[in-house]
C-alpha cells in the first residue's frame, strides 16, 4: 500500500518457523518478539469465508448478513474456535447447522464446541448478525456525494464486518453475496459470478475468489460507479470502478496499469488472480492492494503543477508509482504473505522496489536513479530518529510498521541482492521464491533460501547485517598518493556503531590518465588497499553505480 493514511478528519499520517542454523545475533531477534503480541495460527484455521451483506438504500446500515466460515482443526479435543469480531450484533451462531453456545466479547467471538472436536475435522460455523460496522467496510459518501461502501481493512480491520481469524497468515478463499440497490454496482474480490434480481429495486452479486488470500485483502464495493472496461493485459480482464466525475480522467490516470500487469507477469510469474478492478473509494491509504480490487483514494488523479512529471504516461509520476506499487503487491504481500508482521517488508519493501523497476522500463536509467537516491533519503532520515531491525519484533503500534524501513530500505535490499548476485540469478531467484510460496505465506528466510539456490552464494551474513541488524554503513574513504613511490594508498572505515557490512564497494579512481576501478571487500570495519599510479588522482568515486545502501564521506591526507 502506499503510506499516506488519514486517522481522523483534518489530521493525515506518512505512512514462522525459521531454520536452526542461524547465528545467535538472528536468534536474539526472535526471543525479543515477546515485545509484540501477534494471533499465529495454533488449534485451528479457516479455509474458506462465504459472506452475504445485505445494505440498505443508503448504503448506511447492513441490514441483514451472514458468514458461513469454514475451518479445519489442527490440534485434538478442541472445544473453542475464536474468531476476531466487532461490536456489530450477533443474532445466533451454528456450527455443522446445530445451535452453538458463544460469548460476544470485545474484539472477538468466542464459539463453544457442543463436545471437544478432533485433530483434521471439518467444521462449518455459521454466524448472523447486522448494524453498522464501526470501521473496516467504510460506509459513507463518494467524492461527488453519493452513497458508497467500500473495504478497507489493513492491518487488522476486516474483523469489524466479517467474523474471522484476523491475521495475514491466516489466508482462505472467499465468496461475497453482496445484495444493493439497484442503481448501484457491487465489485469484490474474484470473478463475478452472477447478478439477480430480486426485487424492483434491489440486486444481488456474487463474486468468488479462488485463490487463498490474507483476510485484509478480502473487500467488497458498492457504489454508483462508472464501470470502464481497459484492454485485457495477457488474458487477465482490466476494469476501473470510479466516481462518475472521474470517468474521463481514469482511463489516462490509470494508464500505468496495463504495462505494470505485462511487466510484472513477464518478471515473476502469471498475474495470480481472476480479474483487476481499479476503483476509486474510500482509503485511508494512498493505496490499497487488496487481492484483484485495488482500492484509491478521491485525489489519486488530482494535478500538481510543481511534482515531478511522467514523460512517458503525461500525469505525476507519484502517481505512475503509486499504480505500479500496488499491482505489484497482487504477486507480494497478497500472493505471497509475510508470515508475520515482522516479515512486512517482503509485502511492502517488494512492492516498491518493483515499482522502481518498472520506472526503470518505462521512464529509464536516470529516474530510476532518481527513484533510488529519493529511497535512501528517507531512510536516512528515518534512521537517525528510529535505528529498529527491518525485521521489526518490537512495534506495537501496526500502523507504525508503514515506515522508511520496511518500504525504502526494504527496495534497497533487494537492490543490493540484484547488485551482488547479478540480474539473472536475482530474478531466478524471485521466480523460486514466488513459485514455492504463491498461494501461502514466506519469511525472511524463505527469501535468503531461494537467493542462495538461484546464486549458489552464502547470504547468511548479508541477511544477518541489513534484515535483522540495524543501520547502515557509515563510510570515511581517506587515500593518499605517494608521488615518491608512485603509489595511492586508500584506507576504508566503517563508522557505524554496528559491526561491518558485508557488501563490497566499488572505487574508480580518476586521473589524466583515465579511469582505474577495484572493488573494496571488507572483512573488517577497516580495509586498507595499495594500488600502483603514476599520477595523482584528481577524483576518486565511491560506489558509482549506486549499489550500496550508505553514508560517505572522502578526504586526503
Amino acid at each position: 500500500m502506499n503510506r499516506i493514511y488519514q486517522l481522523s478528519p483534518g489530521r493525515v499520517c506518512h505512512r514462522a518457523f525459521l531454520p536452526l542454523l542461524l547465528t545467535v545475533f538472528m536468534v536474539a531477534a526472535l526471543d525479543s518478539n515477546a515485545a509484540r503480541h501477534e494471533r499465529l495460527i495454533d488449534s485451528w484455521k479457516p479455509m474458506h469465508y462465504d459472506i452475504a451483506l445485505t445494505f440498505n438504500d443508503q448504503l448506511t446500515e447492513v441490514t441483514n448478513a451472514r458468514a458461513e466460515i469454514t475451518v479445519t482443526t489442527l490440534k485434538d479435543r478442541v472445544s473453542l474456535i475464536d474468531l476476531d469480531f466487532g461490536q456489530m450484533t450477533v443474532d445466533s451462531v451454528a456450527v455443522n447447522k446445530t445451535a452453538a453456545p458463544f460469548e460476544h466479547i470485545s474484539e472477538g467471538l468466542r464459539v463453544h464446541m457442543v463436545q471437544p472436536v478432533a485433530i483434521g475435522a471439518r467444521l462449518v460455523i455459521v454466524v448472523l448478525y447486522h448494524g453498522r460496522p464501526k470501521d473496516g467496510l467504510i460506509l459513507t459518501k463518494d467524492k461527488d456525494g453519493r452513497p458508497a461502501a467500500i473495504g478497507d481493512n489493513w492491518p487488522n480491520r476486516v474483523h469489524d464486518w466479517i467474523p474471522c481469524f484476523d491475521h495475514p497468515s491466516a489466508k482462505a478463499t472467499v465468496s461475497f453475496s453482496i445484495t444493493a440497490p439497484a442503481r448501484d454496482l457491487v465489485v469484490a474480490n474474484g470473478s463475478l459470478d452472477r447478478v439477480r434480481t430480486v426485487s424492483d429495486s434491489r440486486r444481488t452479486w456474487t463474486y468468488t475468489e479462488r485463490a487463498p488470500i490474507p483476510p485484509y485483502c478480502m473487500v467488497v464495493g458498492v457504489g454508483e460507479f462508472g464501470k470502464i472496461e481497459a484492454t485485457p493485459v495477457g488474458g487477465t480482464s482490466l476494469w476501473y470502478y470510479v466516481p462518475p466525475s472521474n470517468s474521463k480522467s481514469a482511463v489516462k490516470g490509470f494508464a500505468p496499469a496495463g504495462p505494470s500487469l505485462k511487466l510484472f507477469s513477464e518478471m515473476v510469474a502469471a498475474y495470480p488472480y481472476e480479474k483487476l478492478a481499479l476503483i476509486v473509494g474510500a482509503t485511508r491509504f494512498g493505496g490499497m492492494e487488496n487481492s484483484s480490487a485495488i482500492v484509491f483514494p478521491g485525489n489519486i488523479f488530482d494535478a500538481s503543477s510543481d511534482a515531478p512529471s511522467s514523460a512517458v504516461f503525461d500525469m505525476r509520476l507519484a502517481t505512475v508509482a503509486t499504480v505500479a506499487h500496488e499491482i505489484a503487491h497482487q504477486w507480494f504481500g497478497d500472493s505471497v504473505t509475510e508470515a508475520t508482521w515482522s516479515d512486512l517488508w517482503l509485502s511492502e519493501g517488494f512492492a516498491t522496489y518493483f515499482a522502481g523497476l518498472f520506472i526503470q522500463r518505462y521512464e529509464g536509467e536516470e529516474a530510476f536513479q532518481k527513484y533510488l537516491r529519493q529511497a535512501a533519503e528517507s531512510y536516512l532520515q528515518y534512521e537517525r530518529q528510529n535505528r529498529t531491525p527491518l525485521f521489526d519484533t518490537q512495534t506495537e503500534d501496526l500502523y507504525k510498521l508503514l515506515n522508511p524501513n520496511n518500504y525504502e530500505k526494504g527496495a534497497w535490499v533487494l537492490h543490493m541482492l540484484q547488485s551482488i548476485v547479478g540480474r539473472d540469478a536475482f530474478l531466478r531467484g524471485i521466480r523460486t521464491y514466488y513459485r514455492t510460496h504463491k498461494d501461502s505465506t514466506a519469511t525472511s528466510e524463505d527469501l535468503r533460501l531461494a537467493m542462495e539456490q538461484a546464486s549458489g552464494m552464502n547470504l547468511r551474513q548479508f541477511f544477518n547485517s541489513w534484515i535483522y541488524g540495524t543501520g547502515h554503513p557509515l563510510y570515511e574513504l581517506t587515500w593518499h598518493w605517494d608521488h615518491v613511490e608512485g603509489a595511492l594508498t586508500l584506507q576504508l572505515d566503517q563508522l557505524q556503531p554496528e559491526a561491518a557490512f558485508p557488501n563490497w564497494l566499488p572505487i574508480n579512481v580518476l586521473t589524466p590518465a583515465g579511469k582505474r576501478s577495484f572493488v573494496f571487500k571488507p572483512q573488517s570495519k577497516n580495509t586498507i588497499e595499495k594500488m600502483p599510479l603514476r599520477e595523482a588522482p584528481t577524483s576518486i568515486q565511491v560506489d558509482p553505480e549506486n549499489t550500496v545502501l550508505k553514508e560517505v564521506t572522502v578526504k586526503s591526507r
